[in-house]
């Protein structure tokens, strides 16, 4: 059996270098609509995936994002991706944090695909919770009560594809 679907799922692999050139609005929308696809609870569709390729906007959520990991090894823990997805959903949702994390591994999924790198990277619930992302937030027409729960490095690799690692022998059981 060959299934290009499958092939995706066991060859994504999280990218953490990429190329300055921006995607084209045609590969972005192609994936932004793969995350729309998710399963959710109760058919929902409560999140709400913003895209962001403003070169200043970009930094500025990497400043931010870098600030919560004050981690001196990592100053810009976006990696250079040219854009940057945030997943969020609204705090009364049945289940924010499955019902983005599922958008997520779509759009992840999605990007190789369609011939990009990305990374899950953390800290978007810290990075919206404090006053600079509750105020960009409403900058872009969303309640500041959103809760973040994704964002994800996007754009073109720009390293060798990384090989996957062993899967574990405890992984399945089968009853």
């Amino acid at each position: 059996m060959k299934n290009e679907a499958l092939e995706v799922l066991k060859n994504r692999r999280s990218i953490r270098r990429f190329k300055p050139e921006q995607i084209s609005q045609e590969v972005l929308d192609v994936v932004l609509e793969a995350g729309t696809y998710a399963p959710t609870a109760a058919g929902t569709q409560c999140p709400v995936i913003v895209a962001v390729q403003d070169p200043d906007l970009v930094a500025r959520l990497d400043a931010m994002n870098a600030g919560i990991l004050n981690n001196q090894n990592i100053s810009h823990p976006y990696y250079g991706a040219p854009t940057i997805l945030i997943v969020l959903a609204p705090e009364d949702a049945i289940v924010p944090e499955i019902d983005c994390a599922l958008a997520g591994g779509n759009l992840l999924n999605a990007a190789y695909a369609a011939g990009l790198g990305s990374c899950w990277i953390h800290r978007s619930r810290e990075m919206f919770e404090s006053a600079e992302g509750k105020a960009l937030l409403k900058q872009w027409g969303l309640p500041d009560t959103m809760t973040a729960v994704a964002s994800i490095a996007l754009g073109y690799p720009d390293c060798p594809h990384p090989q996957p690692a062993p899967r574990k022998s405890s992984y399945i059981i089968k009853v």
